[in-house]
């Protein structure tokens, strides 16, 4: 148990340590540019209610590299950003930023300073899906549209598990993409995620 509580401590003080580092922040600029792109311009409808979208590639980059800090920043940020170019003509609601918090979170504690695994990216895709899409987004969703909870779960659930093993390739081909990339002669300075 200790040397868990001590893993988990490092990777926040690291994480931590991101935010003082004047290229992270460009390249986490560039990745919300890359993100509002990939949101208007990137989405592949399987049915009308399924879909698979790639503007939140860009946030699993930023949480694979800098960890939870600058992930659950970055992502709830992100948010805001997207809301402002595009309300999408409901009112902003805090909830679903902090959807996208808790989602950093999860993501930077599992994969920051961690070799690309499919497994591992599975178990961050399982507990996303189950924690914040299946639990806070279904509870927002209830609220804000006065629906009951138990009557939009099952709909919820299907879907998340639908799309658990494509969004775990999608992002497991990703992530070997930017681990190869930074293993290049070329990008030898930026190692350990320090760009």
């Amino acid at each position: 148990m200790q040397k868990i509580r001590k893993r988990y401590l490092e990777c926040y003080s690291s994480a931590f340590q991101q935010l003082k580092i004047t290229h992270n922040l460009v390249l986490c600029g560039l990745m919300a540019a890359l993100a509002v792109v990939l949101n208007y311009t990137t989405s592949i409808f399987i049915t009308p209610n399924i879909r698979i979208g790639f503007s939140g590639l860009p946030n699993r980059v930023v949480e694979y590299l800098f960890g939870p800090c600058i992930g659950a920043i970055f992502g709830g940020m992100l948010d805001i950003l997207k809301y402002m170019l595009k309300p999408d003509g409901g009112a902003f609601f805090f909830g679903y930023t902090f959807n996208v918090m808790v989602a950093g979170i999860l993501y930077g504690t599992i994969l920051y300073k961690r070799p690309v695994k499919l497994w591992r990216i599975f178990v961050a895709e399982f507990l996303t899906k189950t924690i914040v899409n299946c639990g806070l987004n279904t509870l927002w969703i209830s609220i804000l549209n006065g629906n009951a909870f138990m009557a939009i779960l099952p709909a919820r659930v299907l879907k998340n598990i639908i799309m658990l093993p494509i969004d775990t390739v999608i992002l497991f081909f990703t992530l070997t993409f930017i681990s190869r990339l930074l293993s290049m002669p070329e990008f030898r300075r930026f190692q350990g995620g320090k760009f």
